[in-house]
């Protein structure tokens, strides 16, 4: 089993970082797989609110509580940002959903020893190691 797996099956809270209101999107249909799967789900939008039950937070900073990764579902240009601000929540991983990959955010995570996953689908990753199917 690869490391990042490893921390993945032992993860309790995922911050999703453009979680989206429309049930149609990726981040809403993966955060609430992941949600029913019994991961605590930190929504991260800067609209606020409530979404699948849950305080959403306007930014990573915001969050006052135990992280263990933070899936990001925003454009590869805010990466590198999102990673400073991740790496300040002592979390253990970032996760930049499929299509997604910055060198710079990577090199950030790796400076600190946080491990980083780039261009996957964590809900695919999910089945995948846990064998739950589609």
């Amino acid at each position: 089993m690869k490391p990042f797996e490893q921390i993945f099956l032992s993860a309790k809270t995922i911050a999703v970082v453009g979680l989206s209101r429309d049930p149609e999107k990726d981040s809403h249909s993966v955060a609430k797989y992941l949600q029913e799967k019994g991961y605590k789900i930190i929504p991260v939008n800067p609209s606020g609110g409530e979404l699948l039950g849950e305080k959403v937070y306007t930014s990573l900073s915001e969050i006052t509580v135990p992280v263990d990764i933070v899936d990001v579902f925003r454009p590869f240009e805010e990466c590198e940002k999102i990673a400073e601000q991740a790496i300040k929540l002592l979390q253990k991983m970032v996760w930049l959903q499929l299509g997604l990959t910055s060198q710079k955010a990577r090199q950030i995570c790796e400076k600190v020893g946080i491990a980083f996953v780039e261009n996957r689908c964590i809900r695919t990753e999910h089945r995948r190691l846990t064998g739950a199917g589609f």
